[in-house]
């Protein structure tokens, strides 16, 4: 029995820029968000695998940069690249994620990227 052969390459060989995302670039149709826009994290179940991490579901945050298009990793995991979808940096109050937060830090924030399906208008 052969061994299977896997294109480990794929993304990279059809880049426009250098590697994975850019492959996707144009894909994902008209963003949904844009950048200044307050979003609420949704709480949606996920089997396996997410980058949406669980402590930011439910918060408020602000887009900050509509980042790339891409599959969301939960698909893309399986191998279901056919619906990239944009990706927004979001940035939140750490005391909106953490309400024991000290309040000597006030003003202190943390920003990091969500798949569409992820953000609703909040």
């Amino acid at each position: 029995m052969s061994k299977p052969h896997y294109d480990r390459e794929h993304h990279a060989k059809i880049a426009s820029g250098i590697g994975d995302p850019q492959c996707f670039r144009g894909k994902a149709g008209e963003a949904k968000f844009k950048e200044g826009e307050r979003v609420r994290i949704r709480d949606l179940p996920d089997i396996f695998y997410t980058r949406t991490m669980l402590y930011t579901r439910g918060a408020v945050g602000t887009v900050t940069k509509l980042v790339y298009e891409s599959p969301a990793a939960e698909d893309e995991a399986f191998g279901n690249e056919d619906h990239p979808e944009w990706f927004y940096s979001v940035v939140f109050m750490q005391k909106d994620l953490w309400p024991e937060y000290s309040d000597t830090y006030a003003n202190d924030t943390l920003e990091t990227e969500f798949p569409e399906r992820y953000l609703e208008r909040a």
